[in-house]
């Protein structure tokens, strides 16, 4: 894209999303609020995957420890900024080992031990009621507030959630356009081609696992002060299915992918709610459409139509791209 339009869609992004909830009620600036959580998760889980090729099903997972971390510290007296990177760099350390089996194994047999490592998760939250609260879960978790600012009521929180999303973006912009972008891809496309090309599988393999948690911690520690009421359930394995569709409908590999994959995922529902109890049936129907005849999502769709427009500039983005490989 032209770095003029691209900027002018960002700003219009912006713009969009600081309108977005101004006159609306406390239920819709809740899934607005939501969509901006996800979208992170989603980021960290676009990175795993889409960019380095890792497949992950433990995304909620990650959501859970950094919520249940913020919950407990701030429950304790911590103010959610002391709270909240505490919880990431717990992710951040948890991913990193996480990322061990991915040296060894590959596919739908990481997908398993990933699988697993969510399940583990759940199980000790829905056990350990001593330190979780078990399936009655954790409640009465503050909301932050800075000075003058008290991110208390839904709209404050709101531009408070979209001020972290968008200093996650750019931590993001800056890493997939960094050495490490380029490793990530180079290690999805061609593992063997990229380590004789003097890329560190191994460190880099661990470092998708890791950021990509990190990113679903802080989702989590988000989610926390958002609801001000978490459970085992709500990090059950259908959630992190759940991350894997945005990434999977946005486009894996993009960097808007989780962006558009949340928006489908979390607000479609709410707009086909007219329809009343066809409404998720519709919504699955419209889903599976995407996957068939658009796997490689939204993003993917705007992609095509600019190879066949500008077929030119596509190959100079390739050439460019492999050059920047080697």
């Amino acid at each position: 894209m032209n770095p003029r339009i691209r900027l002018l869609a960002i700003v219009a992004l912006l713009a969009v999303s600081i309108a977005a909830p101004l006159g609306q009620g406390n239920y819709i600036i809740y899934v607005l609020t939501s969509w901006l959580i996800f979208t992170i998760a989603a980021m960290g889980l676009n990175l795993t995957l889409g960019y380095a090729g890792q497949i992950s099903l433990a995304q909620a997972s990650f959501m859970a420890i950094g919520a249940y971390i913020t919950a407990l510290l701030t429950l304790a007296g911590w103010h959610w900024l002391l709270a909240m990177p505490v919880g990431v760099v717990a992710c951040f350390v948890v991913g990193l080992v996480l990322g061990y089996p991915a040296l060894r194994v590959k596919g739908h047999f990481l997908a398993f031990v990933t699988l697993a490592f969510n399940t583990l998760v759940f199980l000790v939250l829905r056990n350990e009621d001593w330190l979780t609260g078990g399936s009655i879960g954790l409640s009465g978790m503050p909301r932050p507030s800075f000075g003058l600012f008290a991110a208390t009521k839904s709209l404050p929180f709101y531009y408070f959630t979209l001020c972290v999303a968008v200093i996650a973006a750019l931590v993001m912009w800056g890493i997939v356009r960094s050495p490490w972008g380029r490793a990530f891809k180079a290690l999805r496309e061609n593992p063997v081609r990229a380590e004789s090309l003097g890329v560190d599988t191994r460190r880099i393999t661990l470092l998708a696992f890791a950021i990509g948690s990190a990113y679903g911690g802080l989702a989590g520690s988000l989610i926390t002060p958002l609801v001000q009421f978490i459970e085992p359930g709500s990090f059950a394995l259908a959630h992190s299915l759940r991350i894997l569709l945005m990434v999977i409908v946005g486009g894996a590999g993009y960097y808007f992918g989780p962006l558009l994959g949340a928006g489908v995922v979390i607000l479609l529902p709410e707009l086909l709610r007219f329809t009343e109890g066809y409404y998720l049936i519709i919504y699955s129907g419209l889903v599976i459409v995407m996957l068939v005849f658009v796997p490689s999502g939204l993003i993917g769709i705007g992609a095509r139509v600019r190879n066949k427009i500008w077929p030119k500039q596509q190959v100079r983005a390739d050439m460019a791209e492999g050059a920047r490989l080697k």
